[in-house]
Order: C-alpha cells, then structure tokens, then sequence
C-alpha cells in the first residue's frame, strides 16, 4: 500500500483558522515578520519533503533496519542519505535562534513538521528526536567554551546527540543511577571522566553524522544518594583534535518495533567530558530535554494515528464486503466497507483523536513559544501553566490512542490488516513504545495530580479550566455540555484534595482517571474551536469536521462519566 502523505490544508486549516496561530505570533517581537503566507510555505515544503525522501523509507528501515557489527551501526538504506539532505536543508534548525545558526520560526511549526516525519517514518525520525531539546539543554546551561565547539553543530543538526538515563537497574527511578564521574587529575580544562554502561539509548551509535554529542546523568564523589547527587555530563564521540572519546556501544536490542532506529547499549570506560551546569543539578538541566522530549512523543502519537487512519481508510474506500444496512438491495454488488456502521464508526471515531490532538499540540507549540518571547509576564505565566498540565495529558493518552487507535485501524482491514505488506501492522508495532518511553503513561498520570494538582489544592488546574471555559462557543449547543464536565471536573479535583490526605495511595490508585478525564475535557474544548471555525467556505466540511465532531460526541466523551464515576467511588471509600 502507499506510504503516508500528508495533508498540509487540513494542518493549515487548523493552525490558521481554528486557532488563529498567525495573527498571535505576529503579536511577538520575535516573530512579526513571520506571516500567513510563510507559515503556509514553511507547512507545504515540510510536507513535500516528508512525503518525497523520509516517507519511502519506511518499509525498509522495518524490514532491514539498523546493523550493529564490533562497536558499529549500519542504518538502513537511503537513512544517511536522507537525514543529510534534511539537516543541510534547515529542517533541524527550524525554531532555534538565527545566532546559533538557526531560522528562529516558531515552535509550532517544528512541532508540525515532527508531527508529519513520525506519521511517516517513525524510526528515522527518532535520530533527530532529541535534537531541540539537547540544543536547550547545551545553551542554558552549559559554558561559554563548550557552547563554541557544540551548540551550532547540534542546533543545525550537523552532530545529532543522545539523552543517557536509564541504566540496567535503574529505569524511571533515576536516583538509583550509580554511572560515576570522576575529576581528572591535573587537567587544566578542569574536566572528569565517566564511568558506567547505560540502556535504551536511541541513536547511541550511527553512521547518520560525523559526531554524536551525549548528555550523560551521572553520580560525582562524595554525591549524596538520590536524585539530587546527579550531575550532567557531554560526552562526543569525537573530540575536537579528533581523537576517539571511551564511548562503547555494546549491542543493539532486538525490539518489537522501531526497527529502523537502533537502541544502544552505551558503555562509558573513563571516557573524558565536561560539566554541563552546576554539580548536583544534572537534572534540572535534563529536565529541559526531557519536556520538550514529551511532547514531541505525543506529536508521534498523533501522527501514527493519522498514517493508520490513512492506511485504514483508503482501503475502507476501496474494498467491498457484504451488503451494508440502509443502503438498499437493488445493487448486485457488494458495499464498500467504509459504508458499514462498525466500520464509519472505528474511522470516524480515530479522526475525532487526531484532529483534537493537533488542535492540543498545535496550541501546546504556542504556549511554549509564549513562554520564550511573550514580553508580558502575566501571559508567560498562563502559557507555563497550559505547558506544565497539557504536555503530560498529551503524552499519556495520544501514545495509548496511536496503539489502540491503530489497532483498531488494523480491524478495518479484517485478515489482511494481519498481513506485512498492507504496513498497518508496522504503525502498530512502532507505536506501542510511545506509550513507554519518556516517562510511561503511568508516570505521566502521577505527574499530573500528584505533583502538579495536588500541592496548590488545584489552583492551578482550575485556572486552566477557568481559561477552557472562558473561550467556549457561547452560540454552540454543544458547549452547554462541555461546561458540565468543566463543573464536573471541577468538583472532582475539589473531592480528590479533600480526600487524599487520609489515604496516600489514593491519588496514585486514581491518577490515570483523573488524566483521561482531563483529557476528555481538552478534546471537547478543542472540537469546539474546530467547529466554531467552520463556514460555508469550508470544503466538505460535512464528511471531513461534522462527522468526526458527531463521533467524538456518541463513541469518546461519553467515558468522561466512567472516570469521574471511579474516582467519586475511590474517594467515598477513603471517606467511609
């Protein structure tokens, strides 16, 4: 079957139309010159490029995939090829600053574009994931001297680099991280050595650039246990005089998907580095990795589920299968199968997922760059509170949908969706890491309530609703109902705080609740916005907005009262 194409209009619709993006950005200093018609370009040669050079690579980075041999990573045919191709066109360098040799767009045009090269080649985007966030990481935080010899190359994409957390012992727990650093005796550039083997590092070890900068978590002498003894390290592959840093990669796992990105074993034996920021804050440093890392997954998420819902209903659209209810009996021929109810009802319903989603993402890209550039500090603060309580709702539940969604997608092609050469089966494979990397979908849950709702007694999450609630539809019929559950969530999170300090399980037993119900209510809002944008003008706006709005209503908001059902029912039995 064909390879995922993507659909700028129906992106562009939703950035300009639906959340006015342009007129916004505009409004920033950073950004005034940044108009409709070079957003649209920006989109269009995003998509062109995506679907031309990344998208038919996909088959056979599953098929192939990467090839580790003595300490070396082959990856897959045309991969090198096509990622120098993408960083010498700009492509990484998008949204950093024209200073470090960036193009200093806006954040949510990157977030398109990833959005666009995971639904396509979900492997081979994992090589340049980490790169934005690494590049923060570097220029906050790291010295004069080392942003010289690294932040350029890596804002431009020319050194792609890595993200070195998880050990053998220790997964999401990184307090339990024993990779040592040690200072090196008699350097007069005051660096260390690091020591220590870490796990599921993607992009360890490529032949995609002539470098590869690590960001390394590890534990100094005398570094006092837990999560606050961590301190940051940057490691090359190469360093400058071009010599060969003690960076080993011992093997590269077997995996159930995402064949075409190699997940390294890395083992660092003495290798020489440097101190990014200060000792014993390694992770305040990581941390700015690690969101922007986050939302980048849910942008996957969103993305495998549009390229499953392309595959599923092309095929939809084409095959013919039995006669359909309601379409009468005159015809000698079989219906097609995107005329059945069960299954307009699985496409529909994944359409509903993935528009909201990029509403979600799409206004999560705009918050961030209204933290970085918004000269008022009442509106950073808002756009840093959407930041802090959206990205771990988008991360959890658009990773769980590109999974389940998918398969449900798969469903669609009966037998033949079971079959390789259809290539559903792959998204779904590719898909069900998401759900785990980055912080598992549990963990993002806990951060939610427990670490961001529950301290302030929810002030912060009923701002959020507050601003949900104030940019409704006053003219929608559909908007009575959303204003419901805003109340019911409400009262919800209100029960949660009362009730959480006589049990301290509680808010861990309810968290993945109370995120989908959170995320219940983003969806509605943002369906909302995609309704409230419509008009007369708008092409097909019956098959392609009304009919996904009509399921998002009959087949997912109706779980919004399954969670607050099980949430009411954990804190009354806590109560009684």
């Amino acid at each position: 079957m064909n390879a995922y194409q993507p659909r700028t209009e129906d992106m562009h619709f939703l950035l300009s139309r639906v959340l006015n993006a342009p007129a916004q950005l505009q409004a920033l200093p950073a950004f005034s010159e940044v108009d409709p018609e070079l957003m649209q370009q920006v989109l269009e040669e995003a998509g062109k490029f995506v679907g031309e050079v990344v998208a038919p690579l996909n088959r056979d980075g599953d098929e192939i995939g990467a090839q580790w041999q003595d300490g070396a990573v082959t990856m897959p045919p045309g991969f090198k090829a096509a990622y120098q191709t993408f960083w010498q066109a700009g492509w990484p360098a998008l949204s950093a600053r024209p200073e470090d040799g960036g193009q200093g767009l806006p954040s949510v045009l990157e977030a398109m574009l990833y959005e666009m090269l995971s639904a396509a080649n979900h492997g081979w985007t994992m090589a340049p994931g980490l790169l934005h966030g690494a590049y923060e990481c570097i220029k906050h935080y790291a010295r004069d001297d080392l942003k010289t010899l690294y932040l350029e190359k890596v804002a431009t994409g020319e050194w792609l680099a890595t993200m070195c957390l998880t050990e053998p012992h220790a997964g999401s727990d990184l307090g339990l991280a024993r990779t040592k650093a040690m200072p090196l005796p008699g350097d007069p550039q005051g660096r260390y050595t690091v020591s220590g083997t870490k796990i599921f590092i993607s992009g360890g070890e490529h032949d995609l650039t002539d470098n590869i900068v690590h960001l390394v978590l590890a534990r100094l002498p005398e570094a006092p246990p837990g999560p606050k003894g961590l301190s940051l390290f940057l490691v090359p592959k190469f360093y400058p005089d071009g010599s060969r840093s003690r960076v080993h990669c011992d093997r590269i796992e077997e995996k159930m998907g995402l064949h075409g990105s190699p997940t390294c074993v890395m083992r660092f034996d003495e290798a020489v580095c440097d101190l990014v920021g200060e000792p014993g804050k390694g992770l305040n440093a990581m941390f700015v990795m690690m969101n922007a890392a986050r939302l980048h997954v849910a942008l996957q998420g969103i993305g495998l589920l549009d390229a499953a819902w392309q595959k599923a209903d092309a095929y939809a659209q084409e095959r013919r299968q039995m006669r359909a209810p309601g379409q009468g009996k005159s015809a000698a021929e079989a219906d097609l199968i995107a005329e059945h109810p069960a299954m307009r009802r699985i496409l529909d319903t994944q359409r509903a997922w993935v528009d909201a989603g990029r509403v979600l993402a799409y206004r999560t890209a705009l918050e961030l760059d209204l933290v970085q550039h918004s000269p008022e500090a009442s509106t950073q603060a808002d756009a840093q509170r959407w930041c802090a309580l959206v990205t771990p709702v988008m991360k959890s539940v658009f990773t769980h949908q590109a999974f389940h969604g998918g398969s449900d997608c798969l469903q669609v092609f009966g037998g033949h969706g079971y079959v390789r050469e259809w290539g559903i089966e792959q998204i779904v494979r590719d898909a069900r890491v998401a759900m785990i990397y980055e912080g598992t979908n549990e963990i993002q849950a806990i951060d939610l309530l427990v670490r961001k709702v529950l301290p302030d007694g929810g002030a912060a999450m009923n701002a959020l609703l507050d601003r949900l609630q104030n940019s409704l539809p006053s003219d929608a019929k559909s908007s009575t109902a959303a204003l419901a559950r805003l109340q019911t969530l409400r009262a919800v999170t209100a029960q949660i705080v009362q009730t959480a300090p006589r049990d301290a399980a509680l808010a861990y037993r309810v968290a993945d609740d109370y995120l989908r119900a959170v995320a219940l209510v983003l969806m509605d809002w943002a369906w909302l916005q995609i309704e409230n944008g419509l008009d007369a003008q708008t092409p097909n706006a019956e098959a392609r907005w009304k009919k996904p709005a009509q399921a998002l209503r009959s087949w997912v908001l109706p779980e919004f009262q399954m969670r607050t059902f099980i949430i009411v029912q954990q804190c009354a039995a806590v109560a009684s």
